[in-house]
């Protein structure tokens, strides 16, 4: 074998399976005895009789000749997607223990009936998806594999850590601001967030239901193309801001030639607040585009810095609305002394949901009342338009657009914590394409200060996730930041 099961990409893992070099059983058990050694805190919920399950039914079908494309590769599930077979909290105490009678249907089209993926458990992420560095989770941070003392962005930051340190080959993450590129772009490791609408948002639990969205993360372009393949495809019998776009082979145009790409660059990603070590690796990535063939061309994107704004009224406003449904009654954490209905709703809501949560809630509620929803909310739809208007005008230039996707490498742990609005600036270069509904992705692009991994950010237009991999795999092909692993690992 050429390397220890945990160093190979998904398409190794697949590869190796299929020539029954090992059984999905072992790989299983490989994994999941990484994920109980894990020191990153990366997990919320491992089963290893319901992941052993899993694994011994793929080596039936792969036997059988039934196989999916990735039968029997382990996965691990960021905890925003229910699943039956483990329980589900969105890293909040509001669900605690909550169990789902039903998958996600992202996790279904991964899994058995689908590509016949292994789920190894699910993977910790800011509560209710909520923040830029996986401190928010009410079970605690997760550490960055690079540097303990950091943090692994979020909110996708349990998926980003957990393939950065070798626990799980590939992960689904979510993006409703970022929150794949960002932790992967800190992890070192590859995620796209495709067109909004592409992949369903069934049993996906919602922050931002306008801007949520479902991708892949893993440690290469290659991977993501065969993860997200099986993830696309409409569903509009359960979602209905799901696309009637088929599914297609993202892998089909891997390799296709560069000569003649052009790719914008916004002078707006590149000024005064963009760290030096940051715009250095970007620099050195772009460079090895061009000499692949690309052309840089210079574009603008003027509202960029509106994004901020405008992200942290609408987001808050659909959180407040998505979030009245957790009150105690149904489901979810239900105060034990209350008095009345009223006091039970309080008591549930203050001490089910943590304070990044309440503070989103009330922003919400304020941009939606009355006398407020004109003044904010309605102009930060306009704005919102303009945004995805600059990205149509940028389009007719290049084909492709590229730059960092953070100012800076991963803070510490714990250093924005009297600060919360220094984490939400942190968000300015993934927050236009996330408005716009635009597909985007993180590509390792080398290291910055401290030894912390820098990524490339590459946002297409609608639909163009095949050449934004394409883009992608030609680099990883050209460089080897994306084989690079934190020591000890």
């Amino acid at each position: 074998m050429k390397n220890a099961m945990h160093d190979m990409t998904v398409a190794e893992l697949a590869a190796g399976l299929k020539a029954k070099t090992f059984s999905a059983t072992e790989a299983a058990q490989h994994f999941v005895a990484r994920a109980w050694a894990d020191t990153t805190g990366s997990f919320l919920a491992l089963n290893p009789e319901a992941t052993l399950a899993q694994a011994q039914a793929a080596d039936a079908r792969l036997s059988s000749g039934t196989a999916g494309a990735l039968e029997g590769v382990p996965l691990g599930h960021k905890d925003i997607f229910v699943t039956k077979d483990f329980p589900t909290t969105a890293g909040s105490k509001m669900l605690e223990g909550y169990r789902s009678p039903f998958d996600a249907t992202l996790v279904q089209r991964l899994g058995a009936g689908g590509a016949g993926m292994v789920t190894v458990g699910k993977l910790s992420c800011d509560e209710f998806a909520m923040g830029s560095g996986n401190e928010n989770c009410a079970y605690g941070p997760v550490k960055n594999p690079w540097d303990t003392t950091r943090v692994p962005g979020g909110s996708s930051g349990g998926s980003a850590a957990a393939i950065a340190a070798r626990i799980v080959p590939a992960a689904t993450g979510t993006d409703t601001g970022g929150s794949i590129r960002q932790p992967a772009s800190f992890c070192g490791i590859t995620g796209i967030k495709p067109t909004y609408g592409r992949a369903s948002r069934y049993g996906m639990i919602a922050y931002a239901s306008s801007l949520d969205q479902g991708g892949p993360m893993a440690r290469t372009a290659e991977d993501c193309a065969l993860l997200l393949s099986a993830m696309c495809g409409p569903d509009p019998d359960r979602d209905s801001t799901s696309l009637d776009v088929p599914a297609e082979d993202f892998t089909a145009s891997l390799n296709a030639d560069l000569k003649g790409l052009r790719i914008g660059i916004p002078k707006e990603f590149f000024g005064e607040g963009l760290a030096a070590d940051v715009r250095a690796a970007v620099d050195g990535a772009l460079a090895e585009l061009t000499k692949l063939g690309a052309t840089l061309v210079p574009i603008s994107l003027p509202r960029t810095e509106l994004s901020i704004p405008v992200y942290y009224i609408i987001a808050p406003a659909e959180a407040s609305s998505n979030l009245s449904r957790f009150d105690g009654v149904k489901f979810g954490h239900r105060a034990k002394d209350f008095t009345d209905l009223e006091s039970m709703y309080k008591l549930s809501r203050a001490e089910g949901f943590g304070p990044e949560v309440k503070r989103r809630i009330m922003t919400g509620t304020y941009v939606l009342s009355h006398g407020y929803y004109d003044a904010y909310y309605l102009q930060a739809q306009k704005i919102r338009r303009m945004i995805a208007d600059d990205f149509q005008q940028a389009f007719k230039q290049c084909d492709v657009i590229a730059g960092p996707v953070a100012p800076k490498v991963a803070w510490k742990l714990g250093e924005n914590a009297n600060d919360p609005v220094a984490d939400y600036l942190a968000d300015i270069f993934t927050l236009p394409a996330s408005l716009a509904g635009l597909p985007g992705m993180s590509v390792p692009a080398g290291f910055g200060a401290h030894g912390m991994p820098v990524g490339l950010q590459l946002i297409g237009n609608y639909f163009k996730e095949a050449q934004l991999l394409n883009v992608a795999h030609r680099l990883q092909q050209a460089t080897d930041f994306h084989l690079r692993k934190p020591e000890g690992i």
